[in-house]
């Protein structure tokens, strides 16, 4: 019996596996954030592909929580149309489908990665001034953002609890909250990014604070049967930031705040992090935060042979394993790693004849 393809129970919801579609930004949505036919094919690809959660890329809750003008949200009724039928042939593979709430903070209004230009977009080619713990942009050529107050830091945590909403109304089985890659509430987090003197900054238990109080909303949105995800940074490589002795300590606040899984990625506070990158090197950071949280995690980053997610799994240093950049390159990955390690791919019927 192969670990990564048992089930996995999160609340009323069960994962036919242990693999999940990682969020990757697509930056092709069509007008006012909506997903589009490309969005349907890419992620019901990977659903016919084997991949037990799918999640999209980052959505935002509001406009200005975009990343660039072509991103995706969440925030409108005509949003949730449009993600119905994605969602809908997503189930229909046996897939669970979630989707990441995100809000861009300081890094809003900027250009895609394949646009002629960098940096922030002005306001004539469909840009904003984005919002952030400061004033201080991510980098020069970023916009100035402008910083929150109490009420704008209350307005964040309302979009977030109302886009979950919206989430189920648009069938998705599973939320997941974007705390991540020098974002909105990531940017909160790190003290890199958040100077705050008021009851948002300061000390950790401050700079936790925003963090948490979308935790708890999402979750009462969602109701008590529905996965809450979140996704971190588990630590911004840079001394003098957020570590993962932070990290586990926030993932226990997480999970009482009703979350059921921490996601543990890392980086994106910092321009200047010396990151090490290599095969499987975030998966330590969720070995420690499921062992000394006591929280159940997914791991992410370079995984990309069966065996090796095999060995996570087994080795308990996650629940789940999240891929990418692999799943871009083979949406089957995960039906030629049943074969590989079961011997049972169960391709789907319009496709046996080529088995």
């Amino acid at each position: 019996m192969s670990a990564l393809f048992t089930p996995l129970a999160l609340r009323g919801v069960t994962l036919p596996n242990r693999i999940a579609m990682a969020p990757m930004c697509q930056y092709s949505a069509g007008p006012d954030g909506l997903p589009t036919d490309w969005h349907r094919v890419h992620l019901g690809s990977r659903a016919v592909g084997g991949a037990g959660l799918i999640i999209t890329e980052a959505s935002a809750v509001a406009p200005e929580g975009r990343i660039s003008p072509q991103d995706v949200g969440i925030w409108s009724d005509a949003q949730v149309d449009a993600w119905r039928p994605i969602t809908a042939f997503v189930a229909e593979q046996g897939a669970v489908p979630a989707v990441q709430l995100a809000h861009a903070g300081f890094k809003a209004s900027t250009y895609r990665p394949w646009a002629d230009h960098r940096g922030g977009v002005p306001d004539a080619e469909g840009g904003w001034t984005p919002v952030g713990p400061g004033a201080e942009p991510f980098l020069p050529d970023y916009r100035e953002p402008t910083a929150l107050d109490e009420a704008g830091i209350a307005g964040v945590v309302a979009a977030f609890a109302t886009a979950a909403g919206r989430a189920l109304d648009a069938g998705f089985a599973a939320v997941e909250i974007h705390a991540a890659h020098g974002y909105l509430l990531h940017e909160f987090l790190s003290p890199l990014t958040n100077h705050r003197t008021d009851g948002y900054g300061g000390d950790r238990a401050g700079r936790m604070r925003l963090t948490l109080q979308v935790a708890r909303a999402v979750r009462a949105a969602v109701g008590e049967s529905v996965p809450v995800l979140t996704r971190i940074s588990a630590t911004d490589w840079v001394s003098g930031g957020w570590t993962v002795e932070d990290s586990v300590l926030l993932a226990g606040e997480l999970a009482a705040a009703g979350v059921d899984l921490v996601d543990a990625s890392s980086g994106g506070a910092s321009a200047g992090a010396a990151i090490p990158i290599g095969p499987g090197y975030q998966v330590p950071l969720a070995a420690r935060i499921r062992r000394e949280a006591g929280v159940p995690t997914g791991a992410v980053g370079l995984i990309v042979e069966p065996e090796q997610a095999e060995q996570i799994v087994t080795a308990g240093e996650a629940d789940l394993v999240l891929l990418g950049r692999e799943l871009l390159r083979d949406p089957y990955w995960p039906r030629r790693a049943a074969a590989k390690l079961t011997a049972e791919p169960h391709w789907p019927n319009q496709y046996a004849r080529a088995f």
